[in-house]
């Protein structure tokens, strides 16, 4: 702030503040799950650039890719909300290991059968993710995800809760910022050594398109049984038991990303919270806290929506079907767009201090949502490639804040179950969107599908800025409830000290 304003122009001076000193310093766990993020999001960003493409080549139709995709996000839907609402009950440790374990059973049988519907029940109960999509998984093997660092599925719900009580309000910011980095760059790792290694065996070694495809899948297994390695090795310091009161300072619309107070209980009202005892495996959310996350379910379930229209899945089968681009380009485009985007969650931190949290999400993501709208424009490779990019380097600026706003929006016993359900959430409303691509796809329409999103997530970008602009958090309140008990405390002592004078 300068003469009274926000000057995004030395955004540049608050950089140094978003080091890797704070990650570096982090406990253990918190490394082993940065880890973890990074490894599955390796395994999925391989799956993801020839999901579609193997799917093409065991004869499935574009509708019935679509519809793939769609069973795969429904099947999601149920996992996730069974895993993330009863993981603090249950333990956070044994869900991500159970997800592990069935990320890694659903790559072997990709690895071995070719029936669609025996494909499909491996995706929706395993965890292969046709998400990297939002150029925004765990229940199934090809998660969905996208150069956005934006994911579907309980495993990122339950970890970004889990470092949330591992780190000290002033460090969330930073490492959590390094948490989705290590995600970005895991995906973009994934996308070029898979890419290339998929166009290596065919031209080098003459394996058939679905031979070298397969061995994708047998490699994203081996990563399922890594992840679930790492999960054994996390300390009992990540159970909720764990959890300590972490004294935090509010978190406002100019405050650091994701520093959430970890007393923010006290202002809840008692009677608002269902009884526990009669509900042993649910969580408990306040009344204000339901009303809020039907609200941010309705925003972030319509910018989902129009994830699922444009899901990198269908985009590389776009840029493959279109301009005829190799696996090998392909894994190279994607992992360009992948670095675009990590380099640009260096910035969204800096940047929110300066603008806010709810500014950031909006001004950096209406110009992603209008390159997307723009990519089937041109006819041209070059000029779609370079809408593609762009989108990639602001389209993930509001991933971190919009986790900030969210975590700071609820209290800490409510937060694993909230990001949640608003997974679930997202996971619904983006299920539809592939099947209809799909159908866009067969109808020869496919463009039409990436206008639509674009349209669609910029409304989704001024309804969030008209609905939440200037929304104070639970830790706002908190701290002005704070300044004014000070401000009483402060008025009295000086009523006492000039009463005291006037004796003298």
């Amino acid at each position: 702030m300068r003469n009274g304003r926000c000057d995004i122009w030395h955004v540049h001076e608050d950089l140094p503040r978003d080091g890797l000193e704070s990650w570096i310093t982090s406990p253990t766990d918190v490394k082993l799950l940065t880890l973890q993020r990074s490894v599955r999001l390796f395994a999925y960003g391989g799956s993801t650039i020839i999901l579609a493409l193997f799917l093409s080549h065991l004869n499935v139709s574009d509708q019935r890719i679509g519809l793939f995709m769609t069973l795969t996000l429904l099947g999601d839907v149920a996992i996730s909300l069974v895993l993330t609402v009863v993981a603090d009950r249950i333990g956070r440790r044994r869900m991500l290991a159970f997800g592990a374990l069935m990320m890694a059973a659903s790559g072997i049988i990709f690895a071995l059968f070719s029936n669609y519907w025996i494909l499909v029940l491996a995706s929706v109960l395993g965890v292969i993710s046709p998400r990297y999509t939002s150029p925004r998984g765990t229940s199934c093997f090809m998660r969905l995800t996208d150069f956005s660092g934006n994911e579907i599925g309980p495993f990122k719900a339950i970890e970004e809760s889990t470092i949330s009580h591992l780190i000290p309000t002033s460090e969330r910011s930073n490492v959590l910022t390094w948490y989705i980095i290590a995600g970005l760059t895991g995906t973009a790792s994934g996308t070029i050594i898979f890419g290339w290694l998929v166009q290596l065996l065919q031209v080098n070694h003459s394996w058939s398109p679905l031979e070298s495809y397969r061995v994708v899948f047998w490699v994203y297994a081996a990563f399922g049984l890594t992840k679930c390695l790492l999960v054994l090795l996390l300390s009992g310091r990540c159970e909720p038991a764990a959890d300590r009161s972490i004294s935090a300072a509010p978190v406002s619309e100019a405050s650091p990303l994701l520093q959430q107070q970890g007393e923010n209980e006290r202002l809840a009202p008692k009677d608002d919270l269902v009884n526990p005892s009669s509900r042993p495996w649910l969580p408990t959310l306040s009344q204000e806290t339901r009303a809020l996350v039907v609200k941010l379910c309705f925003l972030f379930g319509l910018d989902s929506l129009a994830s699922g229209l444009a899901p990198v899945t269908w985009m590389t089968y776009y840029f493959n079907h279109k301009y005829g681009l190799s696996e090998g380009h392909l894994g190279t485009l994607f992992f360009v767009a992948a670095v675009l985007s990590a380099a640009s969650n260096l910035v969204a931190p800096a940047l929110a201090r300066r603008l806010g949290l709810i500014k950031t999400m909006v001004f950096t993501h209406i110009p992603a949502s209008l390159a997307l709208a723009a990519i089937p424009v041109p006819n041209n490779v070059a000029l779609a490639t370079t809408f593609l990019l762009f989108r990639a380097s602001t389209n993930s600026m509001d991933q971190a804040p919009r986790q900030a706003f969210l975590a700071a929006a609820v209290q800490a016993s409510e937060r694993t179950a909230v990001m949640g359900i608003v997974n679930v959430v997202k996971t619904l409303s983006q299920s539809a969107g592939p099947f209809v691509t799909g159908v866009f796809a067969y109808r020869q329409l496919f463009g039409l599908a990436f206008i639509i999103a674009g349209a669609l997530k910029i409304v989704y970008d001024i309804l969030m800025l008209v609905m939440f602009l200037g929304y104070q958090t639970v830790e706002e309140r908190a701290q002005q409830h704070v300044e004014c008990e000070d401000g009483a405390e402060s008025a009295n002592r000086e009523e006492v000290a000039a009463g005291d004078a006037e004796v003298l």
